[in-house]
């Protein structure tokens, strides 16, 4: 009987498993994208990784487009609570694909000069959507830097909630290079991150390269790791701690976090007052005070999906 019971019990261990590697990839199914690959490595925790890395993760008119469809499929997607974003290959991103993008801006049908402007502009809001689409994910997005991140790099991390880098990460916004003023969110992002105009001013002007230590150092990163898989490790880690915790309470968090950001104290007092009048009344609360009186972890909590 002892053996029928173990038999029994690993048969119905191995029919668990495969219910949720066949749920976990019917859900991955719709993250299917020709520039990013999308995993699910950890429960409620999905990798989206820049992958073109034959192109040393060049940003094309196709990755444009699915990071914003992808942030939004994440956003909306219960079984997530937390994202990490990271570069496929050699390094983290090259920034713009010129090769690919130079007709949007510099071929035009009209040649009204009005029209022309008016059409530009457009594309312009349209890919400071697909960055934005990060910060209006209510998930936190934790960004894994590793060697080069250039250009619209910089744009893309600074829309992140939290960023990790390796010792051998190095940023650059390096729109002045090419004879344009960064414009898909750096230049508005970046001096409240850093909180030092000097050095935004200086990196915006120059195009020189910050080092990990200085990007440590200045608050851009919060922290940095030996090399890229120590890297991702334990990114996915925080992704894993902060999954942990009630879904009510963290993406409460993001959401009140970045709107105080653009608002004034009391303004943002207000906004929290009316935001925690309805969310306080989550069960989530008396699950997670039960867990500390109880001397639980959170992980040893379980909260429904939101």
């Amino acid at each position: 009987m002892a053996v029928l019971r173990g038999v029994l019990r690993r048969d119905l261990h191995k029919a668990v498993l495969g219910l949720r590697n066949m749920s976990s990839e019917a859900g991955l199914a719709s993250y299917s994208y020709e520039t990013l690959k999308v995993t699910a490595p950890r429960d409620h925790i999905f990798h989206v990784e820049i992958n073109r890395p034959e192109k040393r993760n060049a940003m094309n008119k196709a990755f444009w487009r699915e990071m914003v469809l992808c942030f939004r499929a994440l956003s909306d997607d219960t079984s997530c609570r937390a994202v990490v974003i990271s570069g496929a290959g050699k390094m983290f991103t090259s920034g713009i694909d010129l090769t690919d993008l130079a007709g949007d801006f510099l071929q035009h049908e009209e040649e009204d000069t009005a029209r022309i402007a008016w059409n530009v502009r457009k594309k312009i809001k349209d890919y400071q959507e697909s960055f934005s689409a990060i910060e209006k994910c209510t998930k936190p997005v934790i960004a894994a830097i590793h060697n080069g991140c250039i250009g619209g790099g910089v744009n893309l991390i600074t829309a992140c909630d939290i960023r990790y880098c390796s010792q051998d990460a190095w940023f650059q916004v390096k729109e002045v290079d090419v004879g344009l003023a960064a414009d898909v969110g750096a230049l508005q992002r970046l001096p409240s991150i850093i909180g030092n105009r000097s050095l935004v001013n200086e990196l915006a002007f120059t195009a020189r390269k910050m080092m990990s230590d200085e990007a440590l150092n200045s608050g851009l990163v919060s922290r940095v790791f030996p090399d890229k898989s120590s890297l991702l490790l334990a990114s996915l880690d925080l992704a894993t701690e902060i999954a942990s915790r009630s879904p009510v309470a963290v993406q409460g968090t993001k959401i009140n976090l970045i709107y105080s950001r653009d608002h004034s104290v009391q303004e943002s007092l207000d906004y929290m007052a009316n935001w925690n009048m309805s969310m306080l009344q989550t069960e989530d609360i008396m699950k997670s005070a039960q867990a500390v009186l109880q001397k639980k972890s959170p992980k040893d909590v379980t909260f429904s999906k939101l």
